[in-house]
């Protein structure tokens, strides 16, 4: 995930945006992600670094655009796997044993049938029909890489038959642009279906001697955990999938979990955070999110995040960001 996100970083670069502006917008220090032992980032920290990446681009497409620009270097070792594969099948059957990899948010599956193969994304958790924003973001940059990727390393374009997602895309015109087929609805899913006449085309990179070696040098890498999210990572997730509705109460949170409010106040604590401090980090990427949509007024974000008073949510934001809502406007 750290070099998806430095590349990231390098795409918004070259987008005119300031590095350390947007990292410290998101509450990343950027000296310290481009060290070999960088802390990991936090979920909050990724949604804001993508709500950003977005405003200060002028581009609510910016996951879409960043996955059609990006190389299989910014993979790190993955994608020197990909590129050093003898034909397409391979290289997405490699891409999918390492997912987990370059990221913790789902994994990839691959099926193939006598006509076509698919290359499925599935969630580590379900989020219907509104996923959070940061994860669409990741979910469109994977989805593209698996198309554009490959384009330089093959004597022709892959065009898939068929794109698939849980949501509706919000401009179908640009959406069929990237991906080169129109894509759909569908509950569930996040699909890519191609013709199976791809799956041995030769790739112009491969290197048996050298994706050998990388291999080697991926199973000697510490296994990743296959731990279930926390209690304070789903409620997180929860509360951005259903921002419509509000920020919820502990109360209604603990009724939508199945458990008393005082067992999840007990349970939070044993992750050491309370409830509302994960209630505030949602209202703090929502609140990112709202003013930099450019479509709410200041008092509406305020009255949609739970706050009675504009002048306790400008408190609030001060003090998520340093700056009041009125001056993060104008950055």
């Amino acid at each position: 995930m750290k070099q998806l996100i430095l590349s990231m970083i390098a795409y918004a670069v070259q987008r005119d945006v300031n590095a350390a502006q947007l990292c410290k917008l998101a509450g990343i220090d950027l000296a310290a992600l481009r060290k070999s032992h960088a802390a990991p980032v936090t979920a909050q920290q990724l949604q804001d670094l993508w709500l950003n990446a977005g405003r200060l681009t002028n581009d609510p497409l910016f996951g879409l655009h960043f996955g059609e620009s990006l190389q299989p270097a910014a993979l790190g070792i993955v994608g020197e796997i990909i590129q050093s594969s003898a034909t397409v099948g391979e290289a997405l059957t490699h891409a999918a044993a390492l997912t987990h990899l370059v990221t913790d948010q789902c994994r990839m599956e691959i099926a193939r049938s006598a006509k076509t193969f698919m290359v499925r994304l599935l969630p580590a958790t379900d989020h219907g029909a509104t996923p959070p924003y940061a994860f669409r973001q990741l979910i469109e940059v994977l989805m593209v890489m698996v198309i554009h990727e490959l384009d330089g390393l093959l004597l022709q374009k892959i065009v898939p038959q068929a794109v698939r997602l849980a949501y509706t895309v919000p401009d179908p015109a640009e959406y069929e642009r990237v991906f080169r087929c129109k894509p759909s609805k569908r509950a569930g899913e996040y699909v890519l279906v191609f013709d199976n006449r791809y799956w041995e085309e030769p790739l112009l990179t491969a290197n048996y001697e050298l994706q050998n070696l990388l291999l080697q040098k991926v199973s000697s890498l510490p296994k990743t955990s296959d731990q279930p999210q926390t209690l304070q990572t789903r409620i997180y997730n929860y509360l951005l999938a259903n921002s419509y509705l509000g920020v919820s109460s502990l109360d209604d949170i603990a009724a939508n979990f199945n458990i008393s409010p005082r067992s999840l106040q007990r349970k939070l604590k044993e992750e050491g955070v309370k409830y509302q401090d994960i209630a505030d980090a949602v209202r703090h990427s929502l609140a990112v999110y709202y003013i930099g949509a450019g479509n709410y007024a200041l008092k509406d974000i305020s009255w949609m995040l739970g706050y009675n008073e504009l002048s306790a949510f400008t408190r609030a934001f001060k003090r998520w960001t340093g700056s009041s809502p009125l001056q993060y406007q104008s950055l």
